[in-house]
C-alpha cells in the first residue's frame, strides 16, 4: 500500500503472528515501522529480533514497556530499576530511541495517589540520565482514569508533563495515546504544551468502542468503530509539530481470534481511510 509512510504496527495489535510473520507481512504491505514489546522479543531472542527487523528495513518506533515504579518496598523498586534498565539497553539494542513507560498503580493497600507519583519521579531521577547515555528516551504514557487503581496512577497528560518537565526533554517525553486521552478536555491544550517542549516521543491510536470487554483491558477498538474523532488528534498533534510515526496499537480479542495478516492489511487501510493520508 502506498501513503504508509508514518504508519507503524503496533506488535500486540497482531500478536497472533510470530515475530517472522509479523516481519513477513509488514514487507508485503509496505510497512516499514513496528512497535515491538519486550515479552515476544525475548522469546525470540533480543539479538535474534534486531537482525530481522534490521535486515527486513523495519524501523522499530518504540518499545513497549518500561515503568511500574511504584512500589513502596525497597526490594520491589531496586528489582524494577534493575528491570528498566534491561530495558532502555534492550530498546538501544533494537534500534529505537523510545522506550514507553506505564507508571504503575497503588501499592497494595495504598490510597496514597501523590505518594505514588512521586516514586514515579524519584525513579525518572535515577533512569533519565542512563537511557540518554543509551540513546534512548523515557516516554510517560498516561492510561485512563479506570486504570489507576491497578496499573498507571498518571491519568491525564498533564500528569504526565508535570513528571517530565522535571528533566531533559532528551530524556523524558510522553505518549500521546487516543484510547487513553479522548474524553480529556484538557488533553489539546496539554498536547500543545507537549510539542512546544519537544516532549511528544510518540503518537499511539486506538478507537473507543462500548460496551467494554469484561477486564476493560482489551477494549482498543480498530480505527474507525468508535467515539474518537481520529482526525482532530491527528491535527492537534501535527500543530503542535509532531512529525514522527504513527503506531496503531489495539488490544483486542475478536481481532486477536482473526487471521493476523488480515488484520494488519485492515488497519493498514483504515489508518489511510479515517486518517485522510
Amino acid at each position: 500500500m502506498t501513503g504508509l509512510e508514518r504508519f507503524s504496527v503496533n506488535q500486540m495489535t497482531v500478536r497472533q503472528l510470530t515475530l517472522p510473520e509479523l516481519v513477513e507481512a509488514c514487507g508485503r504491505l509496505g510497512v516499514t515501522h513496528v512497535g515491538l514489546w519486550r515479552e515476544p522479543v525475548a522469546a525470540h531472542g533480543l539479538e535474534a529480533t534486531a537482525g530481522l527487523v534490521r535486515d527486513a528495513g523495519l524501523t522499530v518506533t518504540t518499545l513497549c514497556r518500561g515503568g511500574f515504579f511504584t512500589a513502596a518496598d525497597p526490594g520491589e523498586r531496586a528489582a524494577a530499576l534493575a528491570d528498566n534498565r534491561r530495558a532502555i539497553e534492550e530498546a538501544a539494542t533494537l534500534g529505537t530511541d523510545t522506550l514507553v513507560l506505564v507508571s504503575g498503580g497503588l501499592p497494595a493497600g495504598s490510597k496514597d495517589l501523590p505518594g505514588a507519583r512521586e516514586r514515579v519521579a524519584d525513579a525518572l531521577a535515577e533512569l533519565g540520565p542512563y537511557a540518554q547515555r543509551h540513546g534512548v528516551r523515557l516516554a510517560i504514557e498516561p492510561l485512563h482514569p479506570m486504570y489507576a487503581s491497578d496499573r498507571c496512577v498518571v491519568s491525564t497528560l498533564a500528569q504526565a508533563l508535570d513528571l517530565a518537565e522535571r528533566f531533559p526533554a532528551e530524556q523524558v517525553g510522553v505518549t500521546v495515546d487516543t484510547y487513553h486521552l479522548w474524553w480529556d478536555d484538557q488533553a489539546p491544550r496539554q498536547i500543545a504544551r507537549a510539542g512546544a517542549s519537544g516532549r511528544i516521543h510518540s503518537v499511539q491510536l486506538a478507537d473507543w468502542a462500548t460496551p467494554l470487554p469484561a477486564g476493560v483491558l482489551n477494549g482498543r477498538a480498530q480505527l474507525g468503530d468508535g467515539s474518537i474523532d481520529l482526525r482532530r488528534w491527528l491535527a492537534r498533534v501535527a500543530a503542535a509539530g509532531y512529525t514522527g510515526p504513527i503506531e496503531v496499537e489495539l488490544f483486542n480479542e475478536r481481532l486477536w481470534a482473526r487471521d493476523g495478516r488480515e488484520v494488519l492489511a485492515e488497519t493498514a487501510a483504515r489508518f489511510l481511510a479515517h486518517l485522510g493520508t
